[in-house]
């Protein structure tokens, strides 16, 4: 196969796809790595297709932002397994932040009713599920409300976490990988996101396997930065070096 028809199959499988891994599609195509590698570059020069860590997407694809129902949907067996797991990381913490999303919001759903429960949010699903729980006292960060995430950003939540501080910041990401860290489409988010770091004395990062190598455009934190990583048991199934590469760059991995 001539490169020029190798770049035909390539971009013709990201669009079908969705993203293509290099290891994979070169034992497909019968081709080294770095074969697909260079081609991988060549097609994303051309603005074909969009590197990736591990492989590529369709051009135009990766800051494609889902909405809040979408996004439930996906991986939601997974979701629900990393919020049960969360939650017994947050230990005997008082205070918590909440981010906005779907496995945030799952971990919501299971914060206990024993005892006293402080919990800040930016994410309007999150401060509606709590607010009715008598032991738990919801503090809503205010700002503009983003309507894909549901999430207040911008100037106010920023002046808001400046004073605010938790036991544990819990967060989620739209991509994490060992060379790019936690990354989210929106530079508005990731501001929030990390303010929100800095406000936990303690901080969980929440992400389904299937967000691994999927690097957003904005970048809110390096994985040195982050203390505990909750993911699926797919990281390894679908990337066997992956759970060693996170260790190495810092947090504990929790595996639901």
């Amino acid at each position: 196969m001539y490169a020029a028809e190798r770049h035909q199959v390539l971009v013709r499988r990201a669009q079908e796809l969705g993203r293509l891994e290099v290891t994979a599609i070169a034992a497909e195509l019968g081709v080294t790595t770095e074969t697909i590698r260079r081609d991988l570059t060549a097609l994303e020069r051309q603005g074909l297709l969009q590197r990736v860590h591990g492989g590529a997407i369709a051009a135009g694809r990766l800051e494609v932002e889902p909405g809040v129902a979408q996004r439930d949907a996906t991986a939601s067996e997974e979701k629900d397994r990393i919020a049960k797991a969360a939650v017994a990381e947050l230990g005997p913490a008082s205070t918590i932040l909440l981010d906005a999303g779907t496995t945030t919001a799952r971990m919501a759903a299971l914060l206990p009713d024993d005892t006293p429960l402080t919990v800040v949010t930016n994410a309007l699903p999150i401060a509606s599920l709590l607010a009715p729980r008598h032991r738990i006292t919801v503090h809503m960060i205010g700002g503009r409300v983003r309507g894909t995430t549901l999430s207040a950003v911008d100037r106010w939540a920023l002046q808001t976490l400046e004073s605010v501080n938790v036991d544990v910041a819990v967060l989620g990401t739209n991509g994490f990988s060992v060379d790019r860290g936690l990354t989210t489409p929106d530079v508005a988010e990731a501001a929030v996101k990390g303010a929100m770091l800095r406000a936990g004395a303690r901080s969980i990062v929440v992400a389904d396997a299937g967000k691994y190598g999927a690097d957003s455009f904005s970048r809110f934190a390096t994985l040195e930065q982050v203390d505990t990583l909750v993911t699926d048991a797919r990281l390894a199934a679908d990337h066997p070096e992956a759970p060693e590469a996170l260790r190495a760059a810092g947090p504990e991995l929790v595996i639901a």
